[in-house]
């Protein structure tokens, strides 16, 4: 029984983002109220406000850290009987898979390399980028509002000129991908940018003018990017779909096309322990292609083929050891900030 609670578990964490079937109609919410970032309720993840499970995974040593973290959560709600346009911030539901799956499972990869901000947003419903016309964009652009208005809160009253880690996945990349245009690209605030994190989502090798597309480990400045599937499986879309678009090694963080088992750091599984040297990865067609993970779920996942939702979480630790590593690279190149 607790193994199967267990892959119980690992199925919600890891179907986050998964599709669901169009609604034609909505009954669209009260989103007259804009959210005031001052209040610390507003948000997920303050340096002050790290819940018990996501202290354990970050530093232990917060007062010495020198650079901070802005993370933007992916989309959480896909539920096919909830027909709101976006979820309201106080919405308790919502909060708590903000931060027992992506805060968690995601944003912790980040939590040793920078103090971690992460603010609630009035996150469009899934089926809005099936739905661009009948609301959709109305409703991605509504929640990234917010997340424009918390990041210049943050800056104006957190950041102090520290520099930045950008972590985003899914519609929260979609997000950042604006964010980083509006307060980054030919803007004197790159200079502060250590690493922009954009997965789960299309990002073009040409999506901004002056930040760019890294591909040495220890780069800082620009951004990476990824999408994942089972080895040998494209999405639904089309071989075509994802062709093009930046897709970094999360392994190597070079232009290496494939990787063994012993590089592998680790994936961060929902018993919140890590798996060492658990899967091969190959780059193609605009994809992260993985074998399937070696770790007590393997027979589970054995019959997923996208791993959209797994995109940070298979590769966790890879992740936390670049963030460091970028982090102190760009510290060692500008110790007169």
């Amino acid at each position: 029984m607790k193994k199967i609670l267990t892959l119980l578990a690992f199925f919600m964490v890891f179907t986050a983002c998964k599709s669901t079937k169009n609604v034609a109609n909505y009954i669209e919410t009260d989103t007259s109220t804009s959210p005031n970032y001052n209040l610390e309720k507003n948000w997920a993840v303050l340096p002050n406000k790290y819940t018990k499970d996501f202290a354990e995974f970050a530093s232990k040593a917060q007062d010495t850290l020198q650079a901070d973290v802005f993370y933007v959560y992916p989309t959480l709600n896909s539920e096919k009987d909830d027909l709101r346009w976006n979820v309201p911030l106080d919405d308790e539901k919502q909060q708590n898979k903000v931060l027992n799956r992506a805060v968690l499972f995601q944003a912790s990869a980040f939590a040793t390399a920078g103090k971690v901000y992460v603010p609630f947003y009035r996150q469009a419903h899934l089926r809005s980028y099936s739905n661009l016309e009948n609301g959709g964009e109305k409703a991605l652009l509504l929640a990234y509002s917010d997340v424009k208005k918390a990041f210049k809160l943050y800056l104006k009253k957190y950041n102090n000129g520290r520099p930045i880690i950008i972590a985003s996945h899914s519609q929260g990349s979609t997000h950042t991908k604006l964010l980083l245009k509006d307060f980054f690209d030919e803007k004197p605030l790159q200079k502060k940018l250590i690493a922009a994190y954009v997965i789960g989502t299309i990002v073009k090798p040409n999506q901004f003018k002056s930040i760019k597309v890294m591909t040495k480990p220890n780069e800082t400045g620009g951004f990476v990017g990824w999408n994942t599937f089972k080895k040998g499986y494209y999405s639904k879309k089309g071989k075509d779909y994802f062709r093009g678009s930046v897709t970094s090694n999360p392994i190597t963080w070079n232009l290496d096309k494939t990787t063994t088992l012993e590089q592998h750091k680790g994936f961060f599984y929902s018993n919140k322990k890590l798996y060492e040297n658990a899967l091969e990865i190959e780059i193609t067609d605009g994809l992260v292609w993985t074998t399937t993970p070696k770790f007590p779920g393997r027979l589970f996942m054995s019959f997923m083929k996208n791993y959209h939702v797994g995109d940070i979480n298979l590769f966790w630790k890879d992740i936390q050891q670049n963030a460091v590593l970028r982090t102190n690279a760009y510290l060692k190149n500008n110790t007169k900030m």
